[in-house]
């Protein structure tokens, strides 16, 4: 029998270690598994579930199982394995929002065509767009395939489902004209974050590569800067946890140039950072060593701060002046009209920018020509004048 730390018996397989967390063991055909968790019953339901896993075959186990509990069982055997972390949480957000929500609670077996068709017609009236719909659908087609082909339930009721028809709106990109630029850049030039929004509008970095660059990628020699990881912040039971990952793709791996005043935001910066942390001293609380832009008290910079602050900087604008509301991205969508705008080739865009096709570099031109051809037909005017 395990005990948790102050001696109180817990059940057999199961222990709490000196980290606090619960661990439960149990084996079959002389193979062990062990899996943990900070909430004890939940751990006792875990173990009692996997243990009538691991004595019952497959298709008896899950013909009787929900649509949650297979998807579960199919994305941790099948789909997790091929993605990159990043992208785990929100698959399975997406899931648990859409056909989780409306049919997970349902026998798998008792699923039916027209069960699908129901609920693909129910997040249609619920406003969700064609390409949520169809990307959901997707996931849950491949997770019935493998209920199929594991002898589960013999056809896939996602099969010839009809997507409603509907008029996608194209959502207008946020772009800062040259005097929005200025007029932005100076209302964050007496902020902790000056130096790290000066670099954002001069590189067009996502929000999560400007959270994971590093001293070690800033090469002063060669005047570039070398995009190779992103901070990626994700919560689980409310409890925060913070990352450097890969980028999604092997063109967000890349290296662009020192642009404008980018050497001498660079240098600003770590002369700032290097003199507050002598400053705060151990009250410096930094996650990751070496990182560029941080809070004044060294916390990484997450989404959530960047957000925080396009915000703020806006809002002071906006006691004086009208200035449309922004978000982070908007400033990687004004990079690249700069780019356009000095007539640097699309292919050369591209690879600033990490995009992962070119067609999405030529959807930013495309926006953009058609804003300067707007301003072409007004400028002509009347020929008779």
């Amino acid at each position: 029998m395990g005990k948790d730390l102050k001696g109180k018996e817990l059940g057999k397989g199961i222990r709490q270690r000196a980290n606090g967390l619960y661990e439960a063991r149990y084996s079959v055909n002389k193979k062990s598994f062990s899996f943990y968790s900070d909430d004890l019953e939940e751990l006792k339901k875990k173990l009692e579930y996997e243990k009538k896993k691991a004595n019952t075959d497959i298709v008896s186990f899950f013909g009787n199982s929900t649509l949650d509990e297979w998807f579960e069982e199919w994305f941790k055997t099948y789909k997790q394995k091929s993605i990159k972390v990043s992208s785990v949480a929100p698959m399975r957000r997406k899931y648990t929002n859409s056909f989780g929500r409306i049919l997970g609670k349902r026998k798998l077996v008792e699923i039916m065509n027209i069960d699908v068709q129901r609920a693909v017609n129910q997040l249609h009236k619920e406003g969700k767009s064609k390409a949520t719909i169809s990307e959901s659908l997707g996931r849950l087609r491949e997770c019935f395939d493998s209920a199929k082909n594991n002898g589960i339930v013999s056809y896939n009721p996602c099969n010839d489902i009809v997507l409603p028809r509907m008029e996608e709106k194209k959502k207008e990109r946020r772009f800062l004209s040259k005097e929005e630029q200025v007029t932005f850049l100076n209302a964050a030039s007496d902020t902790w974050y000056k130096e790290m929004f000066y670099i954002m509008f001069l590189t067009g970095m996502r929000v999560g590569e400007v959270g994971a660059l590093k001293w070690s990628d800033i090469d002063f020699q060669k005047k570039e800067i070398h995009v190779r990881r992103n901070l990626m912040c994700q919560y689980d039971k409310g409890v925060k946890t913070l990352s450097l990952i890969e980028p999604k793709t092997a063109n967000s791996i890349r290296t662009i140039p020192f642009f404008g005043e980018a050497e001498e935001m660079f240098l600003s910066q770590k002369d700032k950072q290097e003199k507050r942390k002598r400053e705060l001293g151990d009250r410096w609380r930094s996650k990751f060593d070496n990182l560029v832009f941080c809070t004044s008290l060294g916390s990484e910079c997450t989404r959530y701060i960047i957000e925080k602050e396009t915000t703020k900087v806006t809002d002071r604008i906006n006691k004086h002046e009208r200035f449309e509301n922004m978000y982070p991205h908007a400033i990687r969508h004004t990079f690249c009209s700069r780019c356009y705008e000095c007539g640097i080739d699309v292919k050369v865009t591209q690879k600033l920018m990490g995009h992962s096709s070119i067609s999405i570099t030529l959807d930013y031109y495309t926006h953009l020509s058609g804003l300067q051809f707007e301003d072409a037909v007004k400028k002509f005017g009347r020929i008779n004048e």
